[in-house]
């Protein structure tokens, strides 16, 4: 009774307290307000602050006045633009603070509102601390050159600051070396702010080393010493072993690189090293080392053969497969907005109330936890518990619809235990779910400075960091979820990954979309990105025999690419296109610079009651060998029915994305396991990756955004046509009732000689001639029919056989 009587008080005071909280004006439009009034100040510190450079001098007396003339005499007028507070207001930063320099002030402010508005202005503590550190340094500088120490000046160029500081300096270190410690100072800070400005100048130093080192050949070959002569000629190294002392010459110049060991020759006596005159036939260069006793050793240095006018492969530069498109520009992420503004967060009193409801609820079923902690991330809130000892786990997992109905929340998921951890974990869905951006994912560190081969950035995780995965490494991934449920944003979210960090030269698409008008929007890119047949009039492929077509041509690619791995000696396209570019693979024997592909299929349920085997047997060969050769799979799905992803599919798939879906049944045909159906919608969605499985709130791109994105890159040059798959012509879907003769049965020919040579079509004679069944009997028939060996049926009797000879037969036949 005691713990009920404390539990109404408290509820009711919090309603009052919430009731008291509502605020009058909402946080956005205070933001937005503040971001205005700053931008605003900016520009009227701008107005005075150039005012004052003309009517400084002039506003003097209005500063000498005392603080009632100044706030309260109307009949006092001051020349500056921004009145008697612009005038006041220059006077105090400028001249008694930093000078010209202060208009750095104005700089902050306005980049302080710009980005209080949301507007993207790079790293702003970057630029803050610049700011000030090219404030002190030209306060410092015009305080040093226009050292004014007259009284009546109007204007202290440096200001105050300045004026102190550099006379300080100059008593500390003399006018010369505050000159040079100017000069040093504003050096590192433009090498240090601009990566230009420092290769441009490590590249001028370079240059300049390497003009004023000595020519060798203007040498008087005469004065070099022995020691010079020897250096040049061979690097003497006494290698210790033991007790004994063995010499020997490394030369440096051989083929390979590598030193030639050569015994030394031991001599007691003094040499005398000469130069030798140059033979006329081969022009050789001998030394002559001779002893006191005329024994004479001969050395000629090592021959080097005449350098042909073309490079060697090894001495050329790396193949740069970006030149074709060297001018190409990523897209910006000014074309991305920030959905994230104004996003509401999770209180405390939602997080306590939570908590208290989950304990109240475990302890209606006696069961007592001994810790519980919770993380908060964009859409769900993670309660961690440490059960008592003695507690059963399942127990604790039956309770799932027991803790949603207390807490009156959809999508409720127990995770017991998580992997790991040791704890139980509950998702509760936050009250106000956060709007996860594309725009914060793709400026997050972890994109910006990925090294994957095909990064893609999804979303977000429940401890709020982005979640990331490299393509390669899935490598096919299938994707299923209800309609409305974020299916769609979730392809658009990995195209947009890859399109903002891999060239077009190093990935293309292939878009199949049955329903025509999902990825349609991609067209643009055709001849950036994408690739299709040569005679594929759409970029998009949306006809269900060129889908048939295209999965085969793929085919066709992925053989041709293991033929090249196979003559490369090669293992993985990786490995490939690295030899390629360090141009150790010759274009004229075939080798070429191989892309990603990544096919995405965005309804996979059409293609299959469509076209059935005929889809599934190509994708399924695609997705069990294509890794290696840099073809990846997309699928996707809004109806995960073990019909359509079958056996075959699921094998090869290990990578599957669950949306929210309509039922357990569902969420178990795509991830193996319960867990999809209780997600709460909107880009909520689970990640199995083997046996791991990560919920992850999905970023959200609108399509305006896709719009700008596309439209950015399709407004740059790009190739002469789109990347084209080789060929392939596939069979023609034959019409109703049709006869495809292409495909004969291999009993045609003689079930046609038998026709012939008895003059009697009947189906029942081909049976009891080849011992076959009646419904391959028939089709024979029908094939005799459009071959013209036979007429058309009529009824019980037998057909008309229309060739009278196997002359005429045999003729046909050749024509087939």
């Amino acid at each position: 009774m005691a713990f009920r009587a404390k539990k109404k008080p408290a509820k009711s005071k919090n309603k009052r307290t919430q009731k008291k909280r509502t605020p009058l004006v909402n946080r956005e439009k205070l933001w937005f307000l503040f971001g205005l009034f700053v931008l605003l100040a900016a520009a009227y510190l701008l107005i005075s602050f150039v005012s004052f450079l003309f009517y400084g001098a002039a506003d003097q007396s209005i500063m000498d006045s005392g603080w009632r003339e100044f706030l309260f005499n109307t009949e006092v007028k001051a020349q500056n633009k921004g009145m008697k507070l612009g005038a006041y207001l220059s006077e105090v930063i400028m001249n008694r603070g930093f000078g010209l320099a202060s208009f750095g002030f104005v700089y902050l402010m306005a980049i302080s509102g710009a980005r209080i508005l949301g507007r993207k202005t790079g790293n702003f503590l970057k630029s803050v601390w610049y700011t000030v550190i090219c404030m002190i340094w030209f306060s410092v500088a015009l305080g040093l050159f226009f050292n004014k120490t007259d009284a009546g000046s109007a204007i202290y160029w440096g200001g105050h600051y300045g004026f102190v500081l550099s006379n300080w300096l100059r008593s500390l270190i003399g006018i010369v070396g505050l000159v040079f410690l100017l000069f040093i100072s504003g050096l590192a800070i433009v090498v240090v702010r601009f990566d230009g400005a420092f290769n441009m100048l490590k590249g001028l130093l370079k240059r300049k080393s390497n003009e004023t080192e000595p020519d060798n050949e203007d040498m008087d070959e005469e004065s070099i010493s022995n020691d010079e002569v020897a250096g040049e000629e061979a690097i003497t190294k006494v290698i210790e072993d033991d007790d004994d002392v063995v010499k020997a010459i490394f030369e440096s110049d051989d083929e390979d690189g590598l030193p030639i060991v050569e015994p030394e020759v031991e001599i007691d006596d003094e040499i005398e090293i000469e130069e030798a005159e140059e033979e006329s036939d081969d022009d050789i260069e001998v030394i002559s080392v001779k002893k006191e006793d005329d024994l004479n050793l001969t050395v000629a240095p090592k021959l080097e053969e005449e350098e042909s006018d073309g490079k060697h492969p090894e001495e050329l530069e790396d193949y740069d497969p970006t030149l074709d498109l060297a001018s190409f520009k990523f897209p910006t992420l000014e074309l991305l907005e920030d959905h994230k503004f104004g996003n509401a967060e999770v209180k405390n009193e939602e997080l306590v109330a939570n908590k208290n409801k989950i304990v109240e609820t475990l302890r209606h079923y006696k069961i007592e936890i001994t810790k519980i902690r919770a993380t908060i991330g964009p859409t769900i809130t993670l309660y961690e518990i440490v059960p008592a000892p003695g507690v059963r786990i399942s127990k604790i997992k039956n309770l799932e619809d027991d803790i949603a109905l207390s807490l009156a929340a959809l999508g409720i998921r127990i995770i017991a235990p998580i992997p790991g951890r040791g704890t139980i974990g509950i998702e509760v869905p936050n009250q106000n779910p956060e709007t996860v951006s594309m725009h914060s994912i793709i400026r997050s560190k972890r994109f910006q400075e990925s090294k994957a081969e095909l990064p893609v950035a999804l979303g977000k995780t429940i401890s709020n960091e982005t979640f990331m995965f490299d393509l390669v490494k899935m490598p096919h991934i299938l994707v299923a979820g209800a309609t409305g449920q974020g299916k769609s944003v979730g392809i658009n979210v990995i195209i947009t990954s890859l399109l903002y960090k891999k060239h077009p030269s190093q990935l293309k698409f292939v878009f199949i979309d049955p329903k025509k008008v999902e990825l349609n929007i991609y067209s643009v890119l055709e001849k950036h990105y994408l690739a299709k047949l040569p005679d594929a009039e759409e970029p998009v492929i949306t006809d269900i025999q060129k889908v048939k077509n295209t999965l085969n041509s793929i085919n066709v690619e992925m053989d041709a690419r293991y033929d090249l791995l196979k003559a490369a000696q090669a293992r993985n396209i990786k490995e490939y296109n690295k030899k390629f570019i360090s141009r150790r693979l010759n274009p004229e024997k075939g080798h070429r610079f191989m892309p990603y592909i990544v096919v995405i299929i965005d309804e996979f349920a059409d293609l299959i009651m469509t076209a059935g085997k005929e889809i599934e047997l190509p994708i399924a060969r695609i997705a069990q060998l294509a890794r290696a050769v840099g073809i990846h799979m997309i699928i996707a799905t809004q109806r995960p029915s073990t019909n359509i992803i079958t056996g075959v599919i699921k094998a090869n798939f290990p990578a599957r994305i669950a949306f929210k879906v309509a039922s357990m049944i569902d969420s178990r045909t795509i991830l193996d396991s319960p867990g999809a159906n209780q997600l709460i919608g909107r880009g909520d969605m689970l990640i199995s990756q083997g046996s791991e499985m990560t919920r992850v709130q999905c970023a959200f791109v609108d399509t305006p955004e896709v719009e700008n994105i596309v439209g950015f890159i399709g407004d740059q040059r790009g190739y002469p046509t789109a990347f084209l798959l080789p060929e392939y012509a596939g069979d023609e879907e034959p019409g109703p009732g049709e006869v495809d003769l292409r495909n004969r049965d291999e009993l045609f020919d003689d079930a046609a000689r038998v026709v012939v040579m008895n003059q009697m079509g009947s189906t029942s004679m081909i049976q009891r001639k080849f011992s076959i069944g009646y419904n391959r009997a028939g089709r024979l028939m029908d094939q005799l029919e459009a071959a013209g060996v036979v007429g058309p049926s009529e009824g019980s009797k037998a057909r008309q056989v229309l060739l009278q000879d196997e002359y005429s037969l045999e003729q046909l036949l050749n024509s087939l």
